[in-house]
């Protein structure tokens, strides 16, 4: 039975990893952080070492103590939390000084190049996670009129062009106007910002970003979403086929049907 390791973020995405793995008869350690992963990952892992941000060295000490040759990492951690958080051990320090660039992608690949250098391979997040994958077309709701189709391609332009200054992965549209664009806040902040601003009928466009990494954060959406969506009186949610995972899929698609909100994958 292989054992996998799991470096573990926020929201659900860790959790709905375990579960997976563990069905295929993968056996699970997960390193979780302090302040951002959920409470109730213990419950579906082998074993589990809470860290603060940063703290390298335990991540591979722990997973090399466990013989895994394979982990992925899952779940974000909240820009804005990293000031209480953050507490880089020295091998963390070390890996940090060598950057150019604090961007997002730069410190994860930064991490997870080290992590490698051990012989602990990073794999795609979305290893064992291909079913909860959003297909291309409208998976709920009525289909997108022609205003609202104009909306979606302008927003994918805007978002892959923000995408490139690693700012965000989510935009808000209405009527070819962005009224709102994700930062630190998050998806579901920059959606009710942009709700209040459009005052109804806005598009939501979530996108990876240009060359995007799969082995870290991957779009998602979920019934939380879904409440931000109905909170700020969205009418589309357009999600990028093929990369964006669908989090509770058969609650969220329930949620967003019973909103009145079209989610359609491009």
């Amino acid at each position: 039975m292989e054992t996998i390791g799991l470096i573990a973020g926020n929201g659900r995405m860790p959790a709905l990893f375990a579960k997976t793995a563990k069905a295929q008869g993968v056996r699970v350690v997960a390193v979780a952080h302090e302040g951002e992963t959920q409470p109730d990952l213990p419950e579906h892992v082998e074993s589990l070492t809470w860290i603060k941000v940063g703290q390298l060295d335990t991540i591979i000490r722990t997973f090399k103590a466990c013989g895994v040759q394979r982990a992925v990492m899952a779940g974000g951690i909240h820009k804005a939390a990293l000031l209480e958080h953050f507490a880089p051990d020295e091998r963390g320090m070390k890996v940090l000084a060598r950057l150019g660039a604090w961007s997002d992608d730069a410190v994860l690949r930064a991490v997870a190049d080290e992590i490698e250098s051990e012989g602990i391979r990073i794999v795609d997040s979305t290893l064992f996670l291909q079913s909860i994958l959003a297909p291309m077309g409208v998976l709920v709701g009525a289909q997108p009129d022609e205003a609202q189709r104009r909306d979606i391609e302008y927003g994918l332009a805007v978002a892959r062009g923000v995408g490139q200054f690693d700012i965000g992965q989510t935009v808000v549209v209405k009527s070819r106007v962005i009224v709102a664009v994700e930062a630190v806040e998050g998806t579901d902040a920059a959606i009710r910002r942009g709700g209040e601003l459009a005052r109804g009928g806005a598009v939501v466009v979530k996108v990876s970003k240009p060359g995007q990494d799969l082995r870290f954060d991957v779009p998602a959406v979920g019934p939380e979403t879904v409440a931000s969506c109905r909170a700020a009186g969205v009418a589309v949610l357009a999600i990028e086929a093929g990369k964006t995972l669908l989090l509770e899929k058969e609650r969220f698609l329930a949620e967003a049907a019973a909103a009145g909100l079209c989610v359609v994958g491009v």
